[in-house]
């Protein structure tokens, strides 16, 4: 299995996971089909084998070269056959309908029926087969109430599993709770998420590492895996280079919204290393309430930052394709 990742719009991901044996591949998100987020230093997409951790096939150009989905695909000599949609948001979704346009046939999936072209409704825990790459979908409500997680895996092979985890999850943070209870979503992310394999590769939606990182050393300043992740991320910023994959339990070391509890049905020893600091912090004891203190407070740390003036908003709509130039009379 080989994942490629994709930058596009302002700070999104979008992936493209390609069978290695029969060349089949599936598209994670697509936001856009043709236009990608050329990254500074003219980085455009990093490939990754699990085996190995390692990134590989870097492609530059310049700057001002547009990108496109398909022109990877042909590039790849890969049959794009299915997208693989975590949730129906437009910076997630929007590419769909032009995608199903450009490929007649191809199979679009997700759980949410707002979702752009949809063509088929997943449900929880159904498994999906692309040669030997096996996918089981997670419902992970949380960030929308019809979020779908994609957990990948390969037959008789040593590689690592992975998790398409949109806005579920991302590296040390979550998406914003807009459509769900906290305790759905403490579910999504403690009880779903939380219990796969910790080897298991994350791969988010958006690269928000940063931002992240700084509220969870809000939260657990004396968190040393929190400074130590945080100080590698801002290296990976002044590199131009993307933050995913991170690994599942690397994210149970310095991600504070999974580290409200311990799944239900646990194993693993209570650690007040690990829950303590974030109760403390929230002033709260039960997991959910813990979780929705610590979505309100990063909201709070959020608007602290210098917002994005509304006509940079409009220069990035129409850089992006969502707005159209007036034509002259």
């Amino acid at each position: 299995m080989k994942v490629k990742v994709i930058p596009v719009l302002e700070d999104n991901y979008m992936y493209l996971v390609i069978e290695e044996h029969t060349r089949e591949a599936v598209a994670v998100d697509v936001a856009v089909p043709k236009r990608a987020r050329p990254l500074p230093g003219a980085l455009c997409t990093r490939a990754w084998r699990p085996n190995t951790g390692s990134h590989l096939d870097h492609l530059h150009l310049p700057n001002s070269h547009p990108f496109q989905l398909l022109e990877i695909v042909g590039r790849e000599g890969v049959s794009l056959t299915t997208v693989l949609t975590t949730h129906h948001h437009w910076d997630h979704a929007r590419g769909n309908t032009e995608l199903a346009r450009l490929l007649p046939g191809l199979v679009v999936l997700g759980a949410d029926e707002r979702i752009c072209a949809l063509t088929r409704r997943l449900v929880h825990g159904e498994e999906l087969r692309f040669g030997a790459i096996h996918v089981r979908c997670l419902l992970t409500p949380g960030h929308t109430s019809g979020h779908m997680s994609y957990f990948l895996w390969e037959d008789e092979c040593l590689d690592p599993p992975a998790v398409f985890s949109g806005d579920a999850l991302s590296v040390a943070g979550c998406g914003s709770r807009l459509e769900t209870t906290a305790q759905q979503m403490y579910h999504s992310l403690v009880e779903t998420l939380g219990t796969l394999p910790p080897e298991t590769k994350v791969f988010c939606g958006h690269e928000h590492t940063l931002g992240n990182l700084e509220f969870a050393q809000k939260v657990e300043p004396c968190n040393n895996h929190v400074k130590a992740k945080l100080s590698w991320a801002k290296k990976r910023d002044e590199d131009d280079v993307p933050t995913v994959p991170s690994t599942l339990g690397e994210e149970l070391l310095y991600n504070p919204f999974l580290r409200v509890a311990l799944p239900s049905g646990s194993h693993r020893t209570p650690s007040p290393c690990r829950e303590e600091p974030v109760r403390k912090f929230t002033g709260k004891v039960a997991p959910a309430e813990v979780l929705e203190v610590l979505c309100r407070e990063r909201a709070s740390f959020e608007r602290a930052a210098e917002p994005l003036q509304p006509q940079a908003q409009a220069l990035l709509a129409l850089q992006w394709g969502l707005l159209s130039m007036p034509r002259p009379k």
